[in-house]
């Protein structure tokens, strides 16, 4: 009978096809999964000599086929690490990812010490940015607003994982009506759709598997930026601020959308990757 680092050899050879993957850390993220350790435990590397059951080895190269299939690891494993906190991710929603931690590191280093300020995150998805800033922020008061109703319930469950006060909303960001109703807002946080048509035709196996509406920015991508610049601009209070998550070819053009609104002071922020990933500017 073989043991799991066989098998861990096994799996890795199944994924080795796939493009833009790691096998030797998915197949360890998979076997963590089925064996109830995580892959960075002591527990985990102690289970790695010993004998595999039948049904551990099934269950665990049936995975790994998934995977074969397109399906992204995040979704098979139910939950993702966003900026040092676990959230639950699934078809339907937008799988968080390390670039978008920029966006909160922007909102920390700008309000970190300060007291009571109010958030909107737009386009909130698994609520991975509203939520974060929530439980760093002091006495913050965090709106997440989502249209799908799918990713509003991986929103919910990620509000009550966090045993977070932040509220919930389902609604439609380019709806002036919604708009409306919030002002004096101290930031407002936005990841939005931004790939563009072409981008969708030429989308990786994996992402295609991802909800499209949480993707597609429009022909040129920034139909977001446009909406939500113009109708979430007298939300804010004066001075208050607007943080967009960008493709890394488009921070030029969405900074001059935000200038053409009156915002100032209008930045764009690069990621661990040296990519242009944010731009941020304050209200007039």
């Amino acid at each position: 009978m073989s043991d799991y680092n066989e098998l861990l050899r096994e799996g890795e050879k199944l994924l080795a096809p796939l493009e833009y993957s790691a096998p030797e850390f998915e197949v360890r993220e998979l076997l963590a999964l089925i064996i109830g350790h995580e892959a960075r435990s002591a527990g985990f590397l102690m289970t790695l000599s010993e004998p595999v059951t039948e049904e551990n080895r099934e269950s665990f190269l049936a995975l790994c086929r998934r995977r074969l299939d397109g399906e992204p690891l995040q979704y098979i494993l139910g939950e993702w690490e966003f900026y040092g906190l676990t959230f639950e991710v699934g078809r339907g929603v937008l799988i968080p990812r390390q670039d978008t931690e920029l966006i909160v590191e922007l909102a920390l280093n700008k309000y970190k010490k300060t007291d009571s300020i109010t958030v909107l995150d737009l386009c909130a998805g698994t609520g991975c940015i509203g939520i974060t800033l929530d439980k760093k922020l002091k006495n913050a008061s965090v709106t997440l607003i989502e249209k799908s109703g799918e990713a509003l319930e991986y929103l919910h469950s990620n509000l009550k994982r966090h045993r977070s006060d932040a509220r919930a909303v389902q609604g439609d960001v380019l709806d002036e009506t919604l708009a409306e109703q919030y002002r004096d807002i101290d930031l407002i946080v936005c990841n939005p759709p931004y790939l563009t048509a072409r981008d969708m035709r030429q989308l990786q196996t994996e992402v295609r598997a991802e909800p499209p509406e949480a993707l597609f920015g429009g022909e040129d991508g920034l139909d977001f930026y446009r909406g939500i610049t113009r109708i979430w601009k007298n939300s804010l209070k004066t001075d208050g601020i607007l943080i967009f998550e960008v493709g890394f070819t488009q921070a030029e053009e969405v900074a001059g959308i935000m200038i053409q609104h009156g915002f100032r002071d209008v930045r764009i922020r690069r990621d661990l990757a040296g990519n242009q990933r944010a731009v941020i500017g304050h209200k007039r």
